[in-house]
């Protein structure tokens, strides 16, 4: 005679999913988390104008920050604009082709027009014709 095995106390194994899920929700959020801290902006915290067209790219070449005092960074390294020139025409020398360096200007929506100019004209000077001005979104 067989013996059901409720009567002998061996109960039958479950897979709890709740566990399952909570285990499921954490390794998302830990991955949305570390796709948001892999965005790379290596420019300066400058207050940049507002465009409802901007549009962000990723693909950085050369990121050069303008302040509102007149200095100049690329990345965070404080260059003068002789050093800026000798800089850039030494990008455009090792380039196989000019196009493909790219300068990404941030620069402080309170800086002067002429102070801009003088900045684009060094990049023009250099042979970079692939010029972004960056700017904020509307929010």
């Amino acid at each position: 005679m067989k013996v059901p095995s409720n009567y002998l106390g061996i109960k039958k194994p479950r897979i709890e999913m709740l566990p399952l899920i909570d285990i499921v929700f954490l390794l998302l959020v830990f991955f949305i988390y570390a796709m948001l801290s892999m965005a790379v902006h290596r420019s300066l915290p400058v207050s940049l104008p507002v465009s409802s067209t901007a549009e962000i790219h990723t693909e950085l070449n050369l990121t050069l920050t303008v302040k509102y005092s007149g200095e100049i960074f690329i990345d965070h390294a404080k260059v003068s604009l002789e050093e800026l020139q000798a800089f850039l025409q030494e990008k455009t020398q090792k380039a196989a082709d000019t196009k493909s360096v790219q300068v990404d200007l941030y620069a402080d929506e309170a800086l002067s027009y002429q102070e801009l100019y003088r900045v684009l004209d060094i990049i023009r000077t250099a042979g970079i014709s692939n010029v972004s001005l960056q700017s904020g979104t509307i929010e």
